[in-house]
């Protein structure tokens, strides 16, 4: 079975003392017979919609990618607010799934709190900063991959000022600026950064305001993660004639007079390999950290055109110079504040 329950029908559950009819007719009525699961059963929470091109979308066809290879029954909820985000998770371990994956750092409390009281679930948190006895964290090394685009993005600006722009700040929205903030100092040390969060990751008329008023600040490159909001960033970009970067899927097509890359992470394959690691009882309390030692997981997207080859190169290069280590990111304090800071083995 693969079952869908809608933001209206979840949150008629949450409010109503008739919660388990509710939910258990939403899911008669929007299930697909799959097969043999073999009594696995996974279920997804996503925070916005699974047609955005973007986070969610990957989350969704991660679930997916794993009932075809495990044979294993799935179910999402998406449009999760966060008030909603505990009882989501505790509506899925209440009926047995075998694996929560919880689609977005900002579900990180919710877990620690719902955890616990459901020792028979394994929750994963996508984007997570927990662990326990049944809590894993998947997180991809957002860090590495924007760090090669403050590389170009310093190497194609001519206002030396770039932008950051997302939905939230938690670690791993942080991890990412931070990232970007070292690859465009690696250029020009002098360069300015700013970051922008506009409290939601699918308002697109938020995303298109924070856009124009990024760019009449004067920044000329902005790094966005966005989810069905990105496409507003990334066609105001073209529409002013400045750049972006594209995030989670290739988004050259979007705006390709634009985008001069994208930092495709394939959620969907990470995923996978968790609910693998999951139904085989070989899953760990532990975070996950997926980089650039894996191309077809983490990896930069088609170039646009307006990208010389020399700063191709640059970055393709810095790749293999991550993946053999002679470049690392170790943790280290700035400002006062824990971080990460650039090695460079030999220099």
């Amino acid at each position: 079975m693969a079952a869908n329950f809608s933001r209206r029908q979840f949150l008629l559950y949450s409010s109503a003392t008739l919660s388990t009819s509710l939910l258990l007719k939403a899911c008669s009525n929007n299930s697909q017979t799959t097969g043999d699961s073999g009594g696995f059963k996974i279920a997804i929470a996503l925070p916005g919609i699974i047609t955005d091109k973007a986070w969610n979308q990957s989350g969704y066809e991660g679930v997916q990618l794993a009932k075809q290879r495990l044979g294993a029954e799935t179910a999402y909820v998406e449009q999760v607010p966060q008030a909603d985000q505990t009882e989501a998770l505790s509506d899925f371990a209440r009926r047995g799934y075998n694996l929560m994956i919880a689609h977005g750092g900002q579900f990180d409390a919710a877990i620690q709190q719902i955890a616990p009281k459901f020792p028979k679930t394994f929750f994963v948190g996508v984007n997570g900063a927990v662990s326990g006895t049944n809590i894993a964290s998947l997180r991809i090394d957002h860090l590495q991959a924007s760090y090669l685009c403050g590389i170009i993005g310093a190497s194609m600006t001519k206002s030396s000022q770039l932008a950051y722009i997302a939905g939230q700040e938690f670690e791993a929205t942080q991890q990412e600026l931070r990232g970007f903030e070292l690859g465009a100092k690696s250029i020009k040390p002098n360069i300015k950064i700013s970051s922008t969060f506009t409290g939601d990751w699918n308002d697109v008329a938020k995303a298109k305001e924070a856009t124009v008023a990024i760019i009449s600040s004067g920044a000329d490159v902005i790094y966005q993660w966005l989810d069905n909001a990105s496409p507003a960033v990334l066609q105001t970009a073209s529409e002013k004639g400045i750049y972006a970067f594209g995030n989670t899927l290739d988004q050259l097509e979007i705006a390709p007079k634009a985008v001069l890359t994208s930092a495709v992470k394939r959620l969907d394959l990470a995923i996978a390999f968790l609910a693998e690691l999951a139904k085989q009882n070989q899953i760990k309390g532990q975070i996950y950290t997926i980089g650039l030692e894996k191309p077809e997981i983490l990896n930069l997207g088609k170039f646009g055109t307006m990208v010389p080859k020399p700063i191709q190169e640059k970055a393709l290069n810095t790749i293999q110079e991550i993946v053999s280590k002679k470049t690392t990111f170790d943790k280290c304090q700035e400002g006062g504040k824990n971080t990460r800071c650039v090695n460079k083995v030999g220099a």
